[in-house]
Protein backbone atom coordinates (compact mmCIF):
# COMPACT_ATOMS: atom_id res chain seq x y z
CA UNK A 1 0.00 0.00 0.00
CA UNK A 2 1.19 3.48 -0.79
CA UNK A 3 1.68 5.88 2.16
CA UNK A 4 -1.53 7.88 1.45
CA UNK A 5 -3.52 4.64 1.47
CA UNK A 6 -1.88 3.56 4.72
CA UNK A 7 -2.78 6.91 6.28
CA UNK A 8 -6.37 6.54 5.07
CA UNK A 9 -6.63 3.05 6.62
CA UNK A 10 -5.27 4.36 9.93
CA UNK A 11 -7.67 7.32 9.77
CA UNK A 12 -10.65 4.99 9.28
CA UNK A 13 -9.52 2.85 12.23
CA UNK A 14 -9.25 6.00 14.34
CA UNK A 15 -12.71 7.16 13.27
CA UNK A 16 -14.20 3.80 14.24
CA UNK A 17 -12.29 3.70 17.54
CA UNK A 18 -13.36 7.21 18.58
CA UNK A 19 -16.91 6.25 17.60
CA UNK A 20 -17.35 4.35 20.89
CA UNK A 21 -16.57 7.49 22.89
CA UNK A 22 -19.04 9.45 20.75
CA UNK A 23 -21.69 6.77 21.40
CA UNK A 24 -21.07 7.11 25.14
CA UNK A 25 -21.62 10.87 24.89
CA UNK A 26 -24.72 10.38 22.75
CA UNK A 27 -26.23 8.03 25.31
CA UNK A 28 -26.25 10.95 27.69
CA UNK A 29 -28.71 12.67 25.32
CA UNK A 30 -30.88 9.82 24.00
CA UNK A 31 -32.29 6.49 25.17
CA UNK A 32 -30.17 3.75 23.54
CA UNK A 33 -32.70 2.33 21.08
CA UNK A 34 -33.84 5.79 19.98
CA UNK A 35 -30.20 6.81 19.50
CA UNK A 36 -29.57 3.74 17.36
CA UNK A 37 -32.68 4.47 15.26
CA UNK A 38 -31.55 8.07 14.71
CA UNK A 39 -28.11 6.85 13.68
CA UNK A 40 -29.54 4.71 10.88
CA UNK A 41 -32.08 7.34 9.86
CA UNK A 42 -29.32 9.92 9.43
CA UNK A 43 -27.11 7.40 7.61
CA UNK A 44 -29.90 6.49 5.18
CA UNK A 45 -31.16 9.99 4.41
CA UNK A 46 -30.43 11.61 2.05
CA UNK A 47 -27.75 9.11 0.96
CA UNK A 48 -30.31 6.54 -0.18
CA UNK A 49 -31.34 8.92 -2.98
CA UNK A 50 -27.73 9.33 -4.13
CA UNK A 51 -26.29 5.79 -4.22
CA UNK A 52 -28.66 4.31 -6.79
CA UNK A 53 -30.85 1.22 -6.65
CA UNK A 54 -29.91 -1.77 -4.45
CA UNK A 55 -27.44 -4.10 -6.15
CA UNK A 56 -28.36 -7.25 -4.24
CA UNK A 57 -31.64 -9.02 -3.49
CA UNK A 58 -33.87 -7.43 -0.85
CA UNK A 59 -33.74 -10.58 1.30
CA UNK A 60 -30.07 -9.88 2.03
CA UNK A 61 -30.64 -6.19 2.73
CA UNK A 62 -33.50 -6.96 5.12
CA UNK A 63 -31.65 -9.85 6.77
CA UNK A 64 -28.46 -7.88 7.40
CA UNK A 65 -30.48 -4.80 8.41
CA UNK A 66 -32.35 -6.73 11.11
CA UNK A 67 -29.40 -8.74 12.43
CA UNK A 68 -26.81 -5.97 12.24
CA UNK A 69 -28.92 -2.86 12.72
CA UNK A 70 -31.58 -4.00 15.16
CA UNK A 71 -29.95 -6.87 17.07
CA UNK A 72 -26.25 -5.98 17.03
CA UNK A 73 -26.48 -2.22 17.41
CA UNK A 74 -29.49 -2.39 19.71
CA UNK A 75 -27.65 -4.73 22.09
CA UNK A 76 -24.43 -2.70 21.88
CA UNK A 77 -26.14 0.60 22.68
CA UNK A 78 -28.19 -0.96 25.51
CA UNK A 79 -25.09 -2.66 26.93
CA UNK A 80 -23.15 0.60 26.91
CA UNK A 81 -26.14 2.43 28.38
CA UNK A 82 -26.19 -0.12 31.21
CA UNK A 83 -22.62 0.67 32.12
CA UNK A 84 -20.11 -1.14 29.91
CA UNK A 85 -17.32 1.40 29.31
CA UNK A 86 -16.72 2.68 25.79
CA UNK A 87 -13.11 1.48 25.65
CA UNK A 88 -13.98 -2.02 26.82
CA UNK A 89 -16.90 -2.15 24.38
CA UNK A 90 -14.56 -1.39 21.48
CA UNK A 91 -12.38 -4.28 22.61
CA UNK A 92 -15.05 -6.88 23.41
CA UNK A 93 -16.78 -6.43 20.03
CA UNK A 94 -13.68 -7.77 18.28
CA UNK A 95 -14.64 -11.28 19.42
CA UNK A 96 -16.91 -11.13 16.37
CA UNK A 97 -13.98 -12.62 14.42
CA UNK A 98 -14.36 -15.85 16.39
CA UNK A 99 -18.13 -15.92 15.95
CA UNK A 100 -17.74 -15.22 12.23
CA UNK A 101 -15.35 -18.15 11.81
CA UNK A 102 -17.66 -20.47 13.76
CA UNK A 103 -20.79 -19.43 11.86
CA UNK A 104 -18.93 -19.63 8.52
CA UNK A 105 -17.98 -23.21 9.38
CA UNK A 106 -21.57 -24.09 10.31
CA UNK A 107 -23.28 -22.31 7.40
CA UNK A 108 -20.69 -22.28 4.63
CA UNK A 109 -18.56 -25.32 5.43
CA UNK A 110 -15.37 -23.24 5.86
CA UNK A 111 -13.12 -25.44 7.98
CA UNK A 112 -10.73 -23.42 10.16
CA UNK A 113 -7.03 -24.27 10.14
CA UNK A 114 -5.20 -25.21 13.32
CA UNK A 115 -3.65 -21.74 13.45
CA UNK A 116 -7.10 -20.15 13.21
CA UNK A 117 -8.42 -22.46 15.93
CA UNK A 118 -5.49 -21.43 18.11
CA UNK A 119 -6.38 -17.79 17.47
CA UNK A 120 -9.97 -18.44 18.55
CA UNK A 121 -8.71 -19.99 21.79
CA UNK A 122 -6.46 -17.02 22.53
CA UNK A 123 -9.27 -14.54 21.77
CA UNK A 124 -11.71 -16.43 24.00
CA UNK A 125 -9.11 -16.39 26.78
CA UNK A 126 -8.98 -12.61 26.37
CA UNK A 127 -12.76 -12.41 26.70
CA UNK A 128 -12.60 -14.57 29.84
CA UNK A 129 -9.99 -12.25 31.39
CA UNK A 130 -12.09 -9.20 30.46
CA UNK A 131 -15.18 -10.87 31.99
CA UNK A 132 -13.33 -11.48 35.25
CA UNK A 133 -12.17 -7.86 35.29
CA UNK A 134 -15.65 -6.53 34.51
CA UNK A 135 -17.28 -8.91 36.98
CA UNK A 136 -15.25 -7.42 39.81
CA UNK A 137 -15.43 -3.77 38.73
CA UNK A 138 -18.56 -3.29 36.59
CA UNK A 139 -21.90 -4.67 35.39
CA UNK A 140 -21.40 -8.21 34.09
CA UNK A 141 -24.88 -8.21 32.47
CA UNK A 142 -23.91 -5.30 30.20
CA UNK A 143 -20.73 -7.18 29.28
CA UNK A 144 -22.82 -10.19 28.23
CA UNK A 145 -25.08 -7.98 26.08
CA UNK A 146 -22.08 -6.71 24.12
CA UNK A 147 -20.74 -10.25 23.66
CA UNK A 148 -24.15 -11.26 22.23
CA UNK A 149 -23.96 -8.15 20.01
CA UNK A 150 -20.63 -9.45 18.70
CA UNK A 151 -22.30 -12.80 17.94
CA UNK A 152 -24.99 -10.98 15.95
CA UNK A 153 -22.24 -9.18 14.08
CA UNK A 154 -20.79 -12.59 13.20
CA UNK A 155 -24.15 -13.69 11.78
CA UNK A 156 -24.39 -10.51 9.70
CA UNK A 157 -20.86 -11.13 8.36
CA UNK A 158 -21.94 -14.53 7.05
CA UNK A 159 -25.15 -13.09 5.55
CA UNK A 160 -23.13 -10.37 3.83
CA UNK A 161 -20.73 -13.00 2.57
CA UNK A 162 -23.64 -14.86 1.01
CA UNK A 163 -25.04 -11.65 -0.50
CA UNK A 164 -21.64 -10.65 -1.97
CA UNK A 165 -22.69 -7.06 -2.77
CA UNK A 166 -20.51 -5.40 -5.44
CA UNK A 167 -20.74 -1.90 -3.90
CA UNK A 168 -20.10 -1.63 -0.15
CA UNK A 169 -21.42 1.91 0.28
CA UNK A 170 -24.60 1.23 -1.71
CA UNK A 171 -25.20 -1.90 0.37
CA UNK A 172 -24.59 -0.19 3.73
CA UNK A 173 -26.85 2.76 2.91
CA UNK A 174 -29.72 0.48 1.90
CA UNK A 175 -29.13 -1.74 4.95
CA UNK A 176 -29.42 1.42 7.07
CA UNK A 177 -33.01 1.92 5.89
CA UNK A 178 -34.16 -1.35 7.47
CA UNK A 179 -33.55 -0.89 11.24
CA UNK A 180 -35.14 2.56 11.60
CA UNK A 181 -38.78 1.57 12.11
CA UNK A 182 -38.09 -1.61 14.17
CA UNK A 183 -35.77 0.31 16.49
CA UNK A 184 -38.26 3.17 16.84
CA UNK A 185 -41.00 0.66 17.66
CA UNK A 186 -38.84 -1.08 20.25
CA UNK A 187 -37.90 2.27 21.74
CA UNK A 188 -41.54 3.28 22.10
CA UNK A 189 -42.37 -0.07 23.73
CA UNK A 190 -39.43 -0.32 26.12
CA UNK A 191 -38.17 3.23 26.65
CA UNK A 192 -41.54 4.95 26.42
CA UNK A 193 -42.91 7.81 24.29
CA UNK A 194 -42.39 10.36 27.07
CA UNK A 195 -38.68 9.59 27.35
CA UNK A 196 -38.21 9.66 23.58
CA UNK A 197 -40.08 12.96 23.22
CA UNK A 198 -38.14 14.51 26.09
CA UNK A 199 -34.87 13.55 24.40
CA UNK A 200 -35.96 15.01 21.06
CA UNK A 201 -37.29 18.22 22.63
CA UNK A 202 -34.03 18.67 24.54
CA UNK A 203 -31.88 18.14 21.46
CA UNK A 204 -28.83 20.41 21.49
CA UNK A 205 -25.76 20.81 19.31
CA UNK A 206 -23.79 18.16 21.16
CA UNK A 207 -26.58 15.60 20.83
CA UNK A 208 -27.05 16.38 17.14
CA UNK A 209 -23.29 16.18 16.64
CA UNK A 210 -23.13 12.66 18.07
CA UNK A 211 -25.87 11.49 15.68
CA UNK A 212 -24.14 13.07 12.70
CA UNK A 213 -20.77 11.59 13.68
CA UNK A 214 -21.99 8.01 14.09
CA UNK A 215 -24.08 8.30 10.91
CA UNK A 216 -22.03 10.31 8.44
CA UNK A 217 -18.44 10.12 9.67
CA UNK A 218 -18.50 6.54 10.94
CA UNK A 219 -20.91 5.01 8.42
CA UNK A 220 -20.79 7.02 5.20
CA UNK A 221 -17.15 8.13 5.29
CA UNK A 222 -15.79 5.13 7.19
CA UNK A 223 -17.42 2.41 5.14
CA UNK A 224 -16.95 4.32 1.91
CA UNK A 225 -13.20 4.76 2.50
CA UNK A 226 -12.76 1.18 3.74
CA UNK A 227 -14.56 -0.18 0.69
CA UNK A 228 -12.44 2.06 -1.57
CA UNK A 229 -9.28 0.57 -0.03
CA UNK A 230 -10.61 -2.98 -0.39
CA UNK A 231 -11.29 -2.43 -4.07
CA UNK A 232 -7.65 -1.46 -4.60
CA UNK A 233 -5.82 -3.86 -2.28
CA UNK A 234 -6.24 -7.48 -1.16
CA UNK A 235 -8.43 -7.86 1.92
CA UNK A 236 -5.51 -9.52 3.72
CA UNK A 237 -3.55 -6.27 3.30
CA UNK A 238 -6.33 -3.95 4.49
CA UNK A 239 -7.86 -6.07 7.27
CA UNK A 240 -4.91 -5.84 9.74
CA UNK A 241 -5.61 -2.14 10.17
CA UNK A 242 -8.89 -3.11 11.86
CA UNK A 243 -6.82 -4.30 14.83
CA UNK A 244 -6.06 -0.63 15.56
CA UNK A 245 -9.74 0.06 16.36
CA UNK A 246 -9.66 -1.09 20.03
CA UNK A 247 -6.34 0.73 20.48
CA UNK A 248 -7.95 3.99 19.37
CA UNK A 249 -11.16 3.09 21.22
CA UNK A 250 -9.51 2.52 24.59
CA UNK A 251 -7.18 5.51 24.14
CA UNK A 252 -10.03 7.89 23.22
CA UNK A 253 -12.13 6.68 26.16
CA UNK A 254 -9.23 7.22 28.55
CA UNK A 255 -8.44 10.66 27.11
CA UNK A 256 -11.93 12.12 26.73
CA UNK A 257 -13.99 10.16 29.26
CA UNK A 258 -11.37 9.54 31.91
CA UNK A 259 -11.83 5.76 31.76
CA UNK A 260 -9.15 3.87 33.65
CA UNK A 261 -7.53 0.80 32.11
CA UNK A 262 -6.65 -1.83 34.70
CA UNK A 263 -3.66 -4.19 34.28
CA UNK A 264 -6.14 -7.05 33.88
CA UNK A 265 -7.83 -5.15 31.05
CA UNK A 266 -4.51 -4.59 29.29
CA UNK A 267 -3.90 -8.34 29.55
CA UNK A 268 -7.35 -9.00 28.07
CA UNK A 269 -6.62 -6.53 25.26
CA UNK A 270 -3.33 -8.22 24.37
CA UNK A 271 -4.93 -11.68 24.31
CA UNK A 272 -8.01 -10.57 22.37
CA UNK A 273 -6.19 -8.52 19.75
CA UNK A 274 -3.59 -11.27 19.29
CA UNK A 275 -6.26 -13.94 19.00
CA UNK A 276 -8.32 -11.90 16.55
CA UNK A 277 -5.18 -11.33 14.45
CA UNK A 278 -4.60 -15.08 14.21
CA UNK A 279 -8.27 -15.83 13.58
CA UNK A 280 -8.74 -13.15 10.92
CA UNK A 281 -5.41 -13.23 9.12
CA UNK A 282 -4.35 -16.90 9.24
CA UNK A 283 -4.62 -18.48 5.76
CA UNK A 284 -7.82 -20.47 5.27
CA UNK A 285 -8.00 -24.02 3.94
CA UNK A 286 -8.04 -24.32 0.18
CA UNK A 287 -11.38 -25.35 -1.19
CA UNK A 288 -13.46 -23.78 1.58
CA UNK A 289 -16.41 -21.69 0.46
CA UNK A 290 -15.18 -18.23 -0.32
CA UNK A 291 -11.62 -19.00 0.70
CA UNK A 292 -10.38 -17.61 -2.59
CA UNK A 293 -11.33 -14.46 -4.40
CA UNK A 294 -10.72 -13.19 -7.91
CA UNK A 295 -8.51 -10.27 -8.69
CA UNK A 296 -9.48 -7.80 -11.36
CA UNK A 297 -7.57 -9.77 -13.94
CA UNK A 298 -9.39 -12.99 -13.13
CA UNK A 299 -6.51 -14.71 -11.30
CA UNK A 300 -7.28 -16.44 -8.02
CA UNK A 301 -5.57 -15.01 -4.96
CA UNK A 302 -5.57 -16.61 -1.52
CA UNK A 303 -6.95 -14.38 1.23
CA UNK A 304 -8.15 -15.14 4.75
CA UNK A 305 -11.59 -16.74 4.57
CA UNK A 306 -12.98 -14.36 7.17
CA UNK A 307 -12.03 -11.35 5.11
CA UNK A 308 -12.36 -12.64 1.57
CA UNK A 309 -15.93 -11.59 0.93
CA UNK A 310 -16.81 -9.94 4.16
CA UNK A 311 -13.95 -7.97 5.65
CA UNK A 312 -15.21 -6.63 8.98
CA UNK A 313 -15.46 -2.97 9.67
CA UNK A 314 -15.06 -3.06 13.43
CA UNK A 315 -17.54 -0.30 14.09
CA UNK A 316 -20.14 -2.92 13.42
CA UNK A 317 -20.76 -3.67 9.81
CA UNK A 318 -19.26 -5.87 7.16
CA UNK A 319 -17.63 -4.34 4.15
CA UNK A 320 -17.75 -6.81 1.28
CA UNK A 321 -14.82 -7.35 -1.03
CA UNK A 322 -15.67 -7.58 -4.70
CA UNK A 323 -12.82 -8.18 -7.15
CA UNK A 324 -10.10 -6.30 -5.24
CA UNK A 325 -7.72 -4.48 -7.57
CA UNK A 326 -4.04 -4.35 -6.71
Amino acid sequence: MRPPHVLLAVLVAAVWGVNFTVIEVGLGHFPPLLFSALRFLAAALPAVFLVGRPKVAWKWIVGVGLVLGVAKFGLLFVGMDHGLPAGLSSLVLQIQAVFTALFAFAALGERPTRLRLAGMGVALAGIAVAAVDEGTTGPLGAFVLVVVAAACWGVSNVLTRKAAPPDSLNFMVWVSTVPVLPLLGLSLLTEGPSQDLAALRGLDWQGAGTVLYVAWVTTVFGFGAWGWLLRRHPASTVAPFSLLVPVFGMSAAALFLGESVTPLRWCAAALLVGGVALTSLAPGRRGGAGARTESAGGAQADVPAQTAAGAPAPDGATVPVASPRV
